[in-house]
């Protein structure tokens, strides 16, 4: 997988020493958890391509394709228009398809086309579950269109395609170390479809290449080597996304963060550090703000609310749009997880009930939730008692423009409005913070906010401009 984005930028060069936590200490959290639910492809017997949703179902047997992007992938899009068989990328499908039936599977799974790209909370939990989809997988074909075996005997010559096997693009791509690293069974194939050898039989070679271990080749729990180690297999691979320089040791790290494309590779590196130090969940999908200065007794006055004792508080930045409201809530974000280390923080687009549910969605991956991995399920609901417990930790919830108690619904997927307190747990653990244009000094704020504690049965509240 060259890279989810297409960009017509510089590929950047996988370089991470600055990534390195304080110690060679090895990962606790495993990279091994369940994964999303996914959509697998198949050929009907008309010959036409199907892609299948195997939410709420357990998931079949399948191949996954492993691959560089080219300039004509079939996307996820040409697929439900039924637009792909002239795409040049239609050929690596059919590939892919042919080699699964050889193997008896009747599923196969390629990145271009069975994630939906245009959706970002789908593309950000994809990125999450790549680790775990290639090591699920049966079968993972590598298909290489810089080695070229012409030759029809079963086992080509070693002669024959090791220097281009060595030159390939494909050990050089940040995003295809996962996928070198994650499945048992990973075969190697050429331009023309020929069978050149697998990670087993190939297994000095592929190190040599690669600078993987042979023990991490041969399947060894990942979690035996050291994060710096793990790191260090990543050196002098490149990506074509800045932030996918990043995004791509996600799942061999065992780490789950959002995605953000657009923030660069400084400060995904400083996030990815963070959760790396990190004890607590920590769910927030911006940057912080270097630049941000002033407002130290607004801060501060969030903080006395916020940081004094264990007491659950609900506080409303209420004021006019663009007058910094969610700055202030993201610095806020940020100083508490340096500043109160057992307490975990999330962040929920509020403005309508479509990007609520996307929020909680991600919510319940990151806590891992019974059930976060079914695309049906209600994740307001299992989200919402899973902080509502009696031994759930202290939580900080953002809800970010939140203008209003009732929240409308803008797509297809969600055909009613909601009501904002609907998405609040009752629990004495969790403190809420609203960032609202409710009000704007009318006095209407106070009573958003007094109808959301009363539901929380929080007795101290605040409205904050």
């Amino acid at each position: 997988m060259q890279g989810i984005l297409a960009s017509v930028r510089p590929t950047s060069p996988v370089e991470l020493p600055a990534v390195l936590p304080p110690s060679n200490r090895v990962l606790t959290s495993s990279p091994n958890t369940k994964a999303l639910t996914m959509r697998l492809l198949r050929f009907d017997q008309a010959g036409r391509l199907l892609l299948t949703d195997f939410s709420g179902k357990t998931t079949p047997p399948y191949a996954i394709l492993s691959h560089r992007w080219g300039n004509s992938e079939v996307l996820f899009t040409d697929i439900v228009n039924r637009n792909y068989e002239e795409k040049e990328g239609y050929r690596k499908i059919k590939f892919c398809a042919e080699q699964a039936v050889k193997d008896q599977l009747q599923y196969f799974w390629i990145d271009t086309c069975c994630i939906d790209k245009w959706n970002l909370s789908e593309l950000s939990r994809s990125i999450n579950s790549m680790f775990c989809w290639y090591k699920d997988a049966k079968r993972c074909y590598v298909f290489l269109p810089d080695v070229s075996v012409p030759t029809a005997t079963a086992i080509a010559p070693k002669s024959d395609w090791e220097a281009s096997f060595r030159a390939s693009e494909w050990f050089r791509r940040g995003w295809t170390l996962q996928e070198l690293i994650a499945p048992e069974s990973v075969e190697f194939f050429s331009l023309e479809g020929q069978r050149i050898g697998d990670k087993r039989s190939l297994e000095q070679l592929v190190h040599e290449i690669s600078n993987v271990p042979t023990e991490a080749l041969q399947g060894i729990c990942i979690e035996k080597f050291t994060i710096k180690e793990r790191i260090e297999w990543a050196k002098n691979r490149e990506t074509t996304e800045e932030e996918d320089t990043i995004y791509c040791l996600l799942g061999v790290l065992g780490v789950s963060m959002p995605s953000s494309y657009g923030e660069g590779r400084e400060k995904a590196r400083i996030r990815l550090e963070a959760e790396l130090n990190s004890s607590m969940p920590f769910l927030v999908p911006f940057s912080q703000n270097n630049n941000f200065v002033g407002r130290e007794s607004q801060l501060a006055e969030l903080e006395a609310k916020f940081f004094k004792g264990n007491q659950a508080t609900i506080v409303a930045i209420a004021g006019p749009g663009g007058t910094g409201k969610s700055q202030l809530a993201l610095e806020l974000a940020y100083r508490t997880r340096q500043q109160n280390k057992n307490r975990s923080v999330f962040w929920i687009d509020a403005s309508s009930i479509d990007r609520a549910q996307q929020s909680y969605a991600d919510i319940a991956q990151k806590l891992k939730i019974p059930g976060w991995d079914d695309e049906k399920a209600d994740f307001k609901q299992i989200v919402k008692l899973h902080l509502s417990r009696r031994d759930a930790e202290q939580s900080l919830l953002i809800f970010d423009n939140a203008d209003s108690v009732n929240l409308s619904s803008n797509a297809t997927s969600v055909g009613h409005d909601a009501n904002l307190v609907d998405y609040l747990p009752q629990s004495e653990h969790c403190s809420i913070l609203l960032t609202t244009t409710n009000g704007n000094g009318t006095g209407h704020s106070s009573q958003h906010v007094g109808a959301i504690s009363r539901h929380c049965n929080i007795k101290e509240r605040t409205t904050a401009r």
